[in-house]
């Protein structure tokens, strides 16, 4: 730890020149004008970096090779080494801003997707690649491009006041010792994630090996098709204008985010709408929602009456089925519909599945006694994973807090 307190030293004892962001460089914008042919063409001839590439990493790994055709004379921007690639957008303001740093030269040309813009510095002598992958995930600056933000329910990113973020103009030799420091960090916090995610992973397959088991008939077992089943509406946002919608609400809004943060079946979630800003009522209580476009085939069972965002599909049991079906079996019938969903989804800048192919899948339909029989079996199991789930990221986390803590120790400068 000398080395890095010897930097805590350096730093908070000497002042730093700040400047603003647009004054070193310039922004641009991912993939314009192009339709769901131009990601789905066989011809498609250049890669792209999608959202989830920034979102999930901090500097590119460019282990996904999508592919979006580009023409001839076609005018798009093609990213390039120490470029700095943020989202744009997101339904979460937490969530907004995320960055990813181009930190190796490219062999390939690739482009930058929509929903997404990028950061280019006028030289190339200012900045270590390695050190901006840290700084821009620090806390810090996490809070300066929050407030760049503005929305109700889905928050984008004002690039007139992001190049107005001010940036600490430091000793290149000592951004890479940071770097360094933290690049050690980093690799530590991955490796602990990654024995603990392979341990958890492990019994996940487990349990999903013997869920798909119990959930295999055959052949002379009833099925129907899963519109006969259901009654299929598509979820939605209430209007941005009519921001009293969004006061004083009694009524569930689930979004993605709910599902992440509070597991697959839930009654309350993050944000509540008034009830005049609903279409129509709202969907039933014992609903399945299937999230068909953006991250496919994420699913929950919604027990309170609910709205739900327009990545989801909505499936509501027929009346006549309610004493004959068990939503809670349905429920776990689409863990399987969530792989096909994935497997069928249609590859586009917004991937999405087509709802009418879903709707003719078919689901067996054993016997009321059968039906509860699975569900207390795999109510058991997906008891017992969670409880590991629950355990194993609360290590991880420790972790990660650790390597947080020095980012924001280290990447805090004074200023002139």
């Amino acid at each position: 730890m000398s080395n890095i307190n010897c930097l805590f030293n350096n730093l908070f004892t000497k002042n730093n020149k700040w400047e603003e962001i647009g004054n070193l460089g310039y922004l641009f914008p991912g993939l314009s004008g192009k339709t769901k042919k131009d990601f789905n063409d066989l011809e498609s001839n250049f890669f792209y970096i999608s959202y989830m590439d920034i979102f999930s990493n901090i500097e590119l790994n460019f282990s996904n090779k999508n592919k979006v055709k580009i023409y001839k004379d076609e005018k798009q921007n093609k990213i390039q080494y120490g470029d700095v690639l943020f989202t744009a957008s997101s339904e979460s303001l937490n969530e907004i801003g995320f960055s990813s740093v181009v930190t190796k030269e490219l062999k390939n040309d690739y482009y930058l997707n929509s929903f997404s813009f990028g950061l280019r510095f006028n030289s190339k002598n200012v900045f270590d690649p390695n050190f901006l992958k840290h700084l821009f995930r620090s806390e810090i600056f996490r809070k300066q491009i929050i407030k760049c933000s503005s929305g109700v329910t889905r928050y984008n990113i004002s690039k007139k006041k992001f190049s107005k973020i001010l940036i600490p103009i430091i000793p290149i030799d000592i951004q890479i010792e940071i770097a360094s420091i933290l690049d050690n960090f980093n690799e530590l916090t991955n490796e602990l994630t990654n024995e603990l995610t392979n341990e958890l992973t492990n019994r996940k397959k487990q349990y999903e090996y013997y869920r798909n088991k119990l959930l295999s008939f055959s052949d002379d077992i009833e099925s129907k098709e899963i519109q006969s089943l259901f009654n299929i509406r598509g979820g939605y946002t209430p209007s941005k204008k009519e921001i009293n919608f969004w006061k004083e609400g009694t009524v569930p809004w689930f979004r993605m985010e709910d599902i992440r943060k509070n597991g697959r079946i839930l009654g309350n979630a993050i944000q509540l709408v008034n009830e005049a800003g609903i279409r129509g009522k709202p969907f039933k209580e014992n609903s399945i929602i299937l999230a068909t476009t953006a991250t496919i085939g994420e699913h929950a069972l919604i027990t309170k009456e609910f709205i739900c965002n327009q990545q989801f599909t909505i499936f509501t049991l027929k009346e006549e089925f309610i004493n004959t079906i068990s939503i809670k079996y349905l429920y776990y019938f689409f863990f399987i519909i969530s792989e096909w969903c994935k497997n069928n989804t249609k590859t586009s800048s917004f991937p999405s599945v087509e709802i009418k192919k879903l709707s003719k899948i078919n689901i067996p339909i054993p016997s009321i006694e059968k039906q509860k029989e699975i569900v207390e079996i795999l109510d058991k199991f997906e008891t017992l994973v969670n409880n590991l789930s629950e355990g194993l990221p609360k290590e991880i986390e420790a972790s990660i807090k650790q390597y947080e803590y020095y980012r924001n120790k280290l990447l805090t400068f004074n200023k002139e």
